[in-house]
């Protein structure tokens, strides 16, 4: 039988109606392409809603053929119960901050230096929008999507697909022929002002809690468990670059973009092309003037290296690709009146004052409390208690006090008096050497203090705890039940022998208690970098716990380090290095770490999977000026052969790479008898081992 669309859908057959819902889908998707993509449609409302009720009586009819890229995913599926874990294949990165042209040009020079380029090098850039939304990554497979996944940690996300289904932006099956097989797209879900608005309008209408602004509006949407409730949210996605396991012949970043236009996704259309700073700049300043105008929210404007083989290059340090900057637009401001300053105690018992003040709406948030950072911020601005004092929103996030306005202020105000005891604790305030903050002696004894290392210890990026939240930590702090965090870890013990176990209390029954008992005993086997982590030591955040996991291996040998063993690893500053020892030498912070070796089982560093190269697991040393590459790529091309980069010679190298102009290094390699590479000598090899 020959199948029109006139033709009943009772009258097929099941193999006729999987031929059916492969061309409806494929039809459907052609037109939403044209219509929400280009606004360019072809058809009429009617013969488009003509398709979709046809692909709709036909799933019906047969509820077990529905496709993975089936239209009737834009309306919803059924609620899932929690979002799954999603692992990035390459991690999601962030974006490093500028905040004027100065620090543009320092990116620049950056690059330069890194990749050995002379002044009058050109390194053309493309300059996007910086959508304020939230970004995902969606996968598809031979053109249909499979997978979408929140950015999380940059690691890790979470499992939004029926969603991201709903978002008429995002393609169901690709546009086109030749798209790679399997292809990960990223980008940018947002919500348009003028859908922000009407949102509002009819969740005020419904007695409903308006949302703050767009983004937040975008997130809650999002992340709603049902999807049918994301399906009723007028969200939006903007793609900006994507990721292939094979099959790309693009060689730039606006070849990338072009061909998301090409395979049915929405690109921004405010993105240019920028042979070199001045332009980079010019086009800032446009969008900064335009940004009113726009129908999305934007905060600034990211500059990306157009080259893709250079972004291979430059890679990244740390979270940030080398590539990649974000200039930030110059924050929004307003006046309110500061009723209080609240002195807060934080992890490390430093004390920060708090502004509170009468809500004022700043950029689209409605602001109540901002950071007066130190006792010398405020002297130093001379901010008081009933001042009128301008608020603005840094990098459109965190709020802070500009300053008073003294033409406003009341004749009878007074200096504002820093604590000399802590406020929580009446401990003794101290002000160490060289340092501005001051900082309460309570540690564990201090609740602020203790609930907060608490907290941090139990994070995600740490030991990951569920089911011990800030709450519970704190009920459980004044119970006298958690006071450290080895107590964490002796609390089942303690709870078996206990008059009134934790089942018995209020908000807890037997299969929560359980619940967080098998939690705890799940995260007795922890990494060492997520051990560092958690110890929470000042400057220490999840990158440089990783740095000094990989350089140490064992908790024991981390444990030993001195400053001068420190200063050998990239990215390790001499206060960071002294806030280290210090902190693993304090009696108190060795009594811990001692309690917890007893209950954990600390892993040893494993190494990430790397090339496999002649240099892996060897130390290498480089000395003197490199004249076809820079220092820092070189170390990076090191390090992605599996070497550990040190910064002196001793008898631990295994290869000292020499450039011109080598001096004490080379001659103590020389009488250490350690293998000396030149420059021509190490570019053969790598160039060699990467082939």
């Amino acid at each position: 039988m020959q199948i029109t669309q006139n033709t009943s859908t009772q009258a097929l057959t099941k193999g006729q109606a999987t031929t059916e819902l492969e061309r409806l889908a494929k039809e459907i998707a052609y037109h939403d392409y044209r219509y929400y993509t280009l606004a360019e449609p072809t058809i009429s409302d009617e013969a488009y809603d003509a398709l979709r009720l046809r692909n709709q009586e036909l799933e019906k009819l047969f509820p077990d053929l529905r496709r993975i890229d089936s239209p009737s995913h834009r309306v919803g599926s059924p609620p899932a119960p929690e979002f799954e874990k999603v692992k990035h294949r390459r991690p999601m990165l962030s974006l490093d901050n500028a905040f004027s042209e100065q620090d543009v040009y320092d990116f620049v020079t950056r690059i330069r230096r890194f990749l050995k380029f002379s002044e009058n090098q050109k390194i053309p850039f493309v300059a996007e929008p910086k959508i304020d939304g939230l970004s995902a990554s969606l996968h598809y497979q031979k053109g249909q999507f499979v997978l979408g996944a929140t950015r999380g940690d940059g690691q890790e996300g979470e499992n939004i697909t029926a969603n991201l289904k709903t978002i008429r932006d995002i393609p169901l099956l690709l546009q086109g022929t030749n798209f790679p097989e399997n292809l990960e797209v990223r980008g940018e879900v947002y919500m348009g002002r003028s859908d922000f608005e009407t949102l509002n309008q009819k969740r005020i209408a419904n007695g409903e809690q308006p949302f703050a602004n767009p983004r937040n509006a975008a997130a809650g949407s999002l992340r709603q468990l049902d999807p049918t409730i994301t399906a009723q949210r007028p969200l939006k996605f903007f793609a900006y670059t994507y990721d292939a396991l094979s099959g790309s012949h693009d060689q730039t970043h606006m070849d990338i973009l072009n061909s998301l236009k090409k395979w049915g996704f929405s690109v921004n259309p405010e993105i240019e092309y920028c042979e070199d700073i001045s332009h980079l700049i010019a086009h800032y300043n446009h969008l900064q003037m335009l940004r009113s105008s726009l129908d999305y929210e934007i905060d600034g404007v990211v500059y990306k290296v157009n080259d893709l083989k250079l972004q291979q290059r430059l890679g990244s340090i740390g979270r940030s690709p080398r590539h990649s900057l974000a200039h930030k637009f110059a924050a929004e401001q307003a006046e309110t009146i500061l009723t209080n300053i609240d002195v807060q105690v934080g992890r490390t018992g430093v004390l920060t004052p708090v502004a509170i003040l009468e809500p004022v709406l700043v950029g689209g948030v409605m602001v109540s409390r901002a950071t007066l950072h130190n006792e010398d911020e405020i002297k130093r601005k001379d901010i008081r208690i009933g001042d009128v004092v301008i608020i603005q929103r840094a990098g459109d996030v965190i709020p802070q006090v500009v300053g008073p306005v003294l033409i406003k202020r009341r004749s009878q105000s007074t200096p504002f008096v820093f604590p000399n005891q802590c406020p929580i604790c009446s401990s003794p305030v101290i002000q160490e050497d060289g340092l501005v903050a001051k900082r309460c002696l309570g540690g564990f004894n201090c609740e602020a203090q203790a609930i907060e290392k608490l907290r941090y210890f139990v994070s995600r990026d740490a030991f990951d705890i569920e089911g011990l939240g800030e709450k519970h930590l704190e009920n459980f702090y004044k119970e006298g039940l958690i006071h450290t965090p080895v107590d964490i870890f002796t609390l089942f013990e303690r709870d078996q022998q206990s008059l009134t176990p934790l089942r018995t209390k209020e908000g807890w029954g037997s299969l929560s208690a359980r619940n967080l008992f098998e939690a705890i005993e799940k995260r007795r086997n922890i990494s060492l970098d997520r051990f560092i982590y958690a110890l929470g030591i000042p400057q220490i955040g999840q990158v440089t716990a990783k740095l000094l996991a990989k350089h140490y291996k064992t908790l024991d040998a981390f444990l030993l380090a001195t400053t001068e063993d420190l200063l050998e690893i990239e990215g390790i500053g001499l206060n960071m290095a002294s806030d280290l020892v210090n902190f693993i030498q304090t009696p108190e912070q060795i009594e811990l770490i001692t309690s917890l070796k007893k209950q954990l089982s600390i892993q040893p560093y494993f190494e990430e999977a790397f090339r496999k190269s002649l240099f892996t697991g060897k130390t290498i040393v480089f000395t003197g000026t490199l004249t076809s590459i820079s220092r820092g790529e070189a170390k990076a091309q090191a390090e992605r052969m599996g070497a550990k980069v040190g910064g002196s010679v001793s008898s631990k190298t295994d290869y000292l790479i020499a450039g011109s102009d080598a001096g004490g290094k080379l001659k103590i390699a020389k009488e250490l008898g350690v293998e000396i590479l030149d420059e021509t000598q190490w570019l053969k090899i790598i160039h060699e081992e990467s082939n």
